[in-house]
């Protein structure tokens, strides 16, 4: 079977699922008597739904159900609303000028992106990024995720003493240790394996990129969480590139391009914070780079206390749930598939569930 981009899979099995639903004449016995029966009103539509897909399962080939899923994944393409130009963001506080190569995606559109690409429903990021060209649906795309810290003002004064080998160390523990949680409660790991691309910070701008390598559970290809941060005077402007670490060479350019026309608007920049007024985050570059505590060894200054962000926003969480998602399709695929050839006496030949 071919693999579809796993970005647009858990939207087109809920589609799938509803259409076959709505077709009566696919619905069996066991279905209508989910139906009627005096149970719970969700699990009676999940019933209801695990039957009716089984049934669509069983008279579907290999093939016919790999159509089935791109087409449900071309419409949500066709359907996203693309946006151009001089885009001012939500929080009201940044904006983009888009140059040509690249479109803008508001938060509805993005929220249906994300939760196709197996998030929960999220309505608190500032939009999306598509390259020009680029479609969320084939496997060649991928696009950057925006969004909002409203921490308030991060104190640069760390950047230039930071041992990011050393902090490096401390994300891989903290990565290790979450994994036991996401173990135990059925979720896909991922280990870190590195900087993809280290971090740098620009005082002048006030902008800072890194980039991860992350290795996730299930998965032969790495994944690149590239990231680019904009400090402003109460917040950060985040970039967040969902991309595989083979597009490195792609995301890189397009990435210091994003880098050069993301930035705050007047009154609202790095340098407009007035200290004693305004709010501060009390954390400082490292833990914008590490997205949790922060050891003094890390931070290399004297008298540094560990810190923490009150909102741990990591990309990591995005790319965790994404290969999480990716391998419970998978499971799925595997069981409507066989249950379909046990519903079919002659399936079709070299139709085993199974292909990659």
């Amino acid at each position: 079977m071919r693999v579809i981009r796993s970005s647009v899979v858990l939207s087109v099995l809920l589609l799938w699922s509803a259409t076959a639903v709505a077709r009566p004449s696919s619905t069996p016995p066991a279905a209508a008597a989910a139906a009627e029966a005096p149970a719970e009103p969700a699990a009676a539509a999940a019933d209801i739904d695990d039957a009716a897909a089984d049934a669509d399962a069983a008279e579907m080939t290999d093939e016919e159900l790999a159509a089935a899923l791109d087409a449900e994944a071309r419409e949500l393409d066709a359907s996203l609303h693309y946006q151009t130009g001089t885009i001012r963001l939500p929080c009201g506080k940044a904006e983009l000028a888009l140059p040509d190569g690249y479109r803008y995606l508001d938060p509805a559109d993005t929220d249906r992106v994300l939760q196709s690409w197996g998030n929960p429903p999220d309505d608190t990021t500032e939009g999306m990024l598509v390259p020009a060209g680029a479609s969320l649906v084939d496997d060649g795309g991928w696009a950057v995720v925006l969004g909002y810290l409203d921490d308030g003002h991060v104190d640069d004064s760390d950047a230039a003493s930071i041992d990011y080998d050393a902090l490096l160390v401390q994300m891989k523990r903290d990565a290790a240790a979450d994994n036991e949680e996401r173990a135990r409660l059925g979720i896909a790991t991922g280990e870190l394996l590195g900087w993809a691309e280290p971090p740098h910070y620009d005082r002048a701008t006030r902008k800072l990129y890194w980039a991860k390598e992350i290795q996730f559970e299930g998965n032969d290809a790495t994944t690149l969480n590239y990231a680019v941060r904009v400090l402003g005077r109460e917040g950060v402007l985040e970039l967040n590139a969902v991309a595989t670490t083979a597009q490195l060479a792609d995301v890189r350019p397009a990435m210091a391009q994003m880098l050069a026309f993301s930035d705050f608007t007047d009154g609202n920049r790095y340098t407009d914070y007035v200290p004693g007024s305004d709010r501060s985050s009390g954390y400082g570059v490292a833990a914008v780079v590490a997205g949790g505590v922060v050891t003094a060894k890390a931070v290399g200054t004297k008298g540094f206390v560990a810190i923490l962000i009150a909102a741990k926003k990591i990309l990591l969480a995005i790319g965790l749930a994404i290969a999480g998602f990716f391998k419970a399709i998978w499971s799925r695929l595997r069981r409507l598939t066989g249950r379909r050839d046990a519903a079919a006496p002659s399936p079709p030949a070299g139709a085993d569930g199974d292909d990659a």
